[in-house]
């Protein structure tokens, strides 16, 4: 059997040298909208939802500065906001519909277009076949696909906000029974059909890339990598790819489930509804819980999409950086594993105030303190890998290390809100804000950064400015912890979120100080990150160019391809894996790494197995 899958293997990578060889000439003759546009090299295409992602960074990130205007200067007027916004600023004073759908709309465009697609739909692409060792990924015109649904739900997100009613405004969890009548408000109407309607469009793009990444990654290793020998950033792709098919598809259910409501007469989120005193007596008989359990079932695992992919980055960058191995390899795989497996046992703990039978609410207490064990390895092998390391201290590796700090500090406040006793009275306050921000916001947009950073010498051939990337995370850190530390205060004295003014609560008004300081560093911080694009679109073009295929003298695979690697990755035979990707710094080596191609001397031993 194992005899029959090695020559199988063995045809597989010959069909791939031969592919290549055959394409080689066909790349040549491809006109520009063949090579960039719709592209099925899977390095473009991790350029091109990287390039996206960025736009719609700066699309959310604009969005928070506009509403926190309203809360850092309620009622006070800004000219230029109707200039710019029109009817939705009437005399310089942003609308509360307009306040409510902006506050919906940063929320969905940073978790699912920045943050999911933007994250996983860049490193999953560019690595997972440079990693492994493979020409592309198992189907590259899928993996197309994947980016133009992307695409495609964005201009549906995007038309959203142009249309008359106004975008979505019922919040990015889209509750029922607010949102599923068009009736209820202004942004129940067109909006909100938009809204249903681009998710739907981005989880068929979730799901094909998905399956891919499973596919490419199962299917399609080079000779003598193992499981066991893989970078922790596949790893952490691998089993982000595997949530996301599971979970993502039940979100879809409940989206089309409101979309039912919304446009079929069908009640299985509404009953016994009053509009303007007048029952809803064709609608009754449904649960709007049905869909929170429906919405966190994929949300929670969401937040493990988002933020394993960044872990896997950050383990990969603190190694090569650190110059060491990183500290408990098969912990990290493992307690990976365990998060995937836990992510999908902990959705009600958002919905404690639910009316939740209290048996059932410990139940979610238990499982949600227990996947702080497997996240408190990760961080002690981290901390670990970096202790007495020879220490680059560059971009890359002082946003993992920012990762590390922010991803503590947040998820230390998760350990309150995971509590369902002390939850109720924290629930829908600036607690929750802070809490979700830092350690999943922030610390996913630092290893985010951290991936760039180090991987862009792969993508374009070129280096990032080192110093604006000092000045870009030193700002960026201070501005974060200066933002939302803050919010936990006044979480705790019960200032609940999404309101559009506290000027008639004499309790919550008192803090104006405070939501004005957060304001005017969220818009430092905003301007910081102009920086950082300003150093990514220069630097494709005018970055001082890599003279060597290995420039950070790390060891994957990668780094064996030439400095602009061609559709097929390798020019001639896929290299073989002899080794496991941490040899940083081994005794009696001759130099501090040892590529993950260098055959095993007698006697020495592999820690990948």
């Amino acid at each position: 059997m194992n005899q029959q899958v090695d020559q199988d293997h063995a045809v597989q990578v010959d069909h791939h040298h031969d592919d290549h060889h055959d394409d080689h000439h066909e790349h040549h003759e491809q006109n520009f909208i063949e090579k960039y546009v719709f592209s099925q090299d899977h390095k473009t295409i991790a350029k091109q939802f990287l390039i996206t992602g960025i736009f719609w960074g700066v699309v959310g990130g604009l969005m928070s500065v506009l509403f926190r205007m309203q809360l850092g200067f309620p009622g006070e007027s800004f000219p230029i906001l109707e200039t710019v916004l029109g009817k939705w600023a009437p005399g310089g004073v942003i609308s509360p519909d307009f306040y409510l759908a902006l506050v919906t709309m940063h929320g969905t465009i940073l978790v699912f277009f920045v943050l999911t697609a933007g994250l996983s739909g860049t490193f999953a692409n560019l690595l997972i076949p440079l990693q492994v060792g493979a020409r592309d990924m198992a189907s590259p015109f899928l993996n197309m696909l994947s980016y133009w649904f992307f695409f495609l739900a964005g201009l549906i997100m995007l038309a959203s906000l142009f249309v008359e009613t106004g975008p979505a405004n019922g919040g990015w969890t889209a509750y029922p029974p607010l949102n599923a009548l068009p009736q209820a408000t202004i942004g129940s109407g067109l909006g909100m059909t938009l809204w249903l309607t681009s998710m739907a469009v981005f989880i068929i793009s979730t799901l094909l890339g998905g399956l891919n990444y499973v596919a490419t990654i199962l299917n399609m290793r080079t000779k003598g990598l193992t499981m066991t020998r893989l970078p922790l950033t596949i790893w952490a792709i691998f089993l982000t790819a595997i949530i996301g098919i599971l979970s993502f598809p039940v979100l879809l259910s409940a989206a089309l489930l409101l979309i039912f409501d919304r446009s079929l007469g069908t009640s299985f989120y509404l009953s016994e509804i009053y509009i303007a005193g007048e029952a809803l007596v064709n609608q009754t008989g449904g649960s709007a819980i049905l869909f929170q359990h429906l919405f966190w079932f994929l949300g929670h695992p969401e937040v493990y999409i988002i933020i394993l992919p960044a872990m896997g980055l950050v383990s990969e960058v603190m190694s090569v950086h650190a110059r060491k191995p990183i500290f408990g390899y098969m912990a990290m795989v493992g307690s990976i594993l365990a998060i995937a497996v836990l992510s999908f046992v902990v959705w009600a703990h958002h919905m404690f105030v639910t009316g939740m039978n209290p048996f059932i609410g410990s139940i979610f207490v238990v499982v949600t303190l227990i996947i702080a064990v497997p996240s408190a390895i990760k961080v002690f092998n981290w901390i670990t890998t970096l202790w007495r390391g020879n220490l680059r201290l560059n971009a890359p590796m002082l946003f993992s290390i920012g990762f590390v700090s922010l991803f503590i500090s947040g998820g230390l406040t998760g350990i309150f809100l995971g509590n369902s006793t002390i939850d109720i009275q924290l629930h829908d306050t600036y607690f929750v804000v802070a809490h979700f921000h830092i350690v999943m916001g922030i610390s996913a947009f630092f290893g985010m950064f951290a991936g760039v950073y180090h991987w862009f010498p792969k993508m374009f051939g070129r280096f990032m400015n080192n110093t604006l990337g000092n000045i870009h995370f030193f700002t960026t850190i201070i501005g974060a912890y200066l933002i939302f530390w803050p919010m936990h205060y006044i979480g705790m004295a019960g200032v609940p979120r999404r309101y559009y003014s506290y000027e008639a609560f004499e309790a919550f008004n008192k803090f104006g100080d405070i939501s004005l300081f957060v304001t005017t560093v969220a818009g430092i911080v905003f301007i910081v990150q102009m920086i950082f694009i300003i150093n990514f679109f220069y630097s494709i073009f005018y970055g001082k160019k890599v003279t060597e295929k290995n420039p950070w003298q790390a060891n994957t695979l990668e780094w064996t391809t030439p400095i602009n690697p061609g559709h097929g990755n390798w020019p001639g035979e896929i290299p073989e894996v002899h080794r496991w990707p941490y040899d940083y710094s081994k005794p009696g080596a001759a130099e501090d790494f040892i590529p993950q191609t260098v055959p095993l001397k007698a006697g020495e031993k592999d820690l990948g197995h």
